[in-house]
């Protein structure tokens, strides 16, 4: 796993666990909420995974976009799939997503480094 990913999932994971050992009851609904969401329902994971890559990109969400590129990866969503969700990113957000796109596709080749 490449240095990205790998810092990355670390820190997460590690302010992660600072935040709900607060024992707030508002953050912890707040996230679990969040799982909830990207279960499987009407629309599939892998589906809802894309939804939430086009918006954290339109947001400018870097940890967010970081976060839904791993859970494509997961699931095994494909490069020409996740460059058609870049390209809808762009279009709905606009020229400013592009250095999003950029650090978005290091990102996801170190991802599929990471496989081989």
């Amino acid at each position: 796993m490449g240095n990205l990913v790998k810092e990355f999932n670390e820190y997460r994971t590690r302010m992660n666990g600072v935040i709900l050992n607060k024992e707030n009851l508002v953050i912890k609904r707040l996230w679990n909420l969040d799982t909830n969401t990207y279960a499987e329902g009407a629309l599939d994971t892998r589906t809802k995974e894309m939804l939430g890559l086009v918006a954290s990109m339109v947001l400018r969400c870097d940890d967010c976009i970081k976060y839904h590129l791993g859970k494509s990866n997961e699931l095994g969503i494909t490069t020409e799939q996740v460059y058609e969700v870049f390209a809808v990113a762009n279009i709905v957000g606009g020229t400013i997503v592009i250095p999003h796109t950029r650090r978005a596709a290091e990102y996801w080749e170190e991802l599929q480094s990471s496989q081989e």
